[in-house]
């Protein structure tokens, strides 16, 4: 190599090696400082801990708590009951279905089903029935392992006195409490100061902070004041096994033709009540799914889920009353005086807006619907 060559040569590796020098700096630089960040958009992250909403937390547990009537030849006995799995099983209490001779189910929705006895316990006062129409529902959260304490906050669901889906709240107020009632031992039951009375037997105990069921309602004393619920995880193996035993074709089902055609006047118009008042309600909590199905073949053919949801997701409360009369052909004719309060826009503040609406409840495929709603701007 020539000394003309060299120097170019000699010049390039020095460049080179100062090169890496420099980015080796500035990468220590990068990881030794750290970088401001001044954009007031940009924010860290939280994790939300709070509770879930109560009202939310209702709604949706109601959808899943039934009504449940065990009638035989002297008595018909009312208890309540929630699902447990997508099969269509059914928890309640084993003295709500024990003496029936046939036992029905009412959903949240007003819909009535035939069930059949799964299981049911001897000492123990649990036992699961079957819906086969149910099967492909949600069932509630269970909380399987035990780790509930004196002072939770809990929610009671069931029917008491035939009033479905009636909600009470309360705390834990006692641990490990035992007892017989009716030839039934209660042993390490939890005492709840949440009303449970005669309706109420076999509804599920909410824990308010999660949602999950923790125990099954099943005693109360005479003035309503204190009740006793099971846990969840001293029942969840024996409901587990009846449940994979249990087959459909072996199953003793009541008859289904006798669910609506017995129906008297006042029990058509009650629950007509129930089902625009569910239907109120499902708006209120922005649940357009539930309460488009509550509408007939006929409205749904004519109104798509999104036109439906259209009408209404402006609202964001209401107030209603409900006057109801029954009609000649056996279909209920429901007044709703309704106050909505409408969602604000750019321009308006939110309104309140006095409207009557018309519900007609009717029965198709043996079951209550929504057959027409109309309105108007008072």
């Amino acid at each position: 190599m020539n000394r003309k060559m060299k120097l170019p040569f000699a010049v390039s590796v020095i460049l080179v090696v100062i090169g890496i020098l420099v980015l080796y700096s500035i990468n220590q630089q990068w990881n030794g400082n750290a970088i401001a960040v001044n954009n007031p958009v940009i924010n860290k992250v939280k994790s939300d801990k709070k509770s879930l909403d109560l009202k939310s937390i209702i709604h949706e547990t109601e959808k899943s708590v039934v009504q449940i009537e065990g009638q035989s030849e002297k008595s018909t006995v009312t208890g309540s009951g929630f699902l447990y799995n997508n099969k269509g099983d059914i928890i309640t209490n084993a003295h709500v279905v024990n003496d029936a001779d046939a036992i029905y189910v009412k959903t949240a929705n007003a819909h009535t089903y035939p069930a059949a006895v799964i299981g049911v316990g001897k000492e123990i006062d649990i036992a699961v029935v079957r819906v086969p129409q149910l099967a492909g529902q949600n069932p509630l959260s269970i909380a399987e392992e035990s780790n509930v304490e004196i002072g939770d906050e809990v929610i009671a669901l069931g029917s008491p006195h035939g009033f479905q889906n009636t909600v009470t709240l309360g705390i834990i107020s006692g641990m490990a409490r035992n007892f017989t009632v009716d030839g039934f031992a209660y042993n390490n039951v939890y005492q709840i100061s949440a009303q449970i009375t005669h309706g109420n037997s076999g509804g599920p105990l909410i824990n308010r902070e999660n949602g999950k069921v923790v125990g099954i309602n099943s005693v109360g004393t005479e003035d309503g004041t204190i009740g006793f619920s099971i846990p969840m995880n001293q029942v969840i193996d024996k409901v587990t096994k009846w449940s994979k035993k249990a087959v459909n074709s072996q199953l003793d089902f009541a008859n289904a033709d006798d669910i609506i055609s017995d129906s008297a006047p006042s029990d058509l118009k009650k629950n007509a009540e129930y089902l625009a008042d569910y239907f109120f309600e499902s708006i209120t909590i922005r649940d357009y799914v539930t309460a488009y199905s509550l509408l007939g073949s006929k409205m749904q053919s004519s109104s798509s889920y999104s036109d439906f949801r259209n009408k209404y997701i402006h609202i964001i409360d209401l107030d209603y009353s409900l006057k109801s009369k029954v009609t000649e052909d056996n279909h209920v004719k429901i007044t709703a005086d309704v106050t909505v309060e409408t969602k604000p826009d750019d321009k308006h503040k939110p309104k309140e807006k006095k409207r009557k609406y018309v519900l007609t409840v009717g029965s198709e495929n043996n079951q209550l619907k929504l057959l027409n709603i109309s309105k108007t701007t008072k």
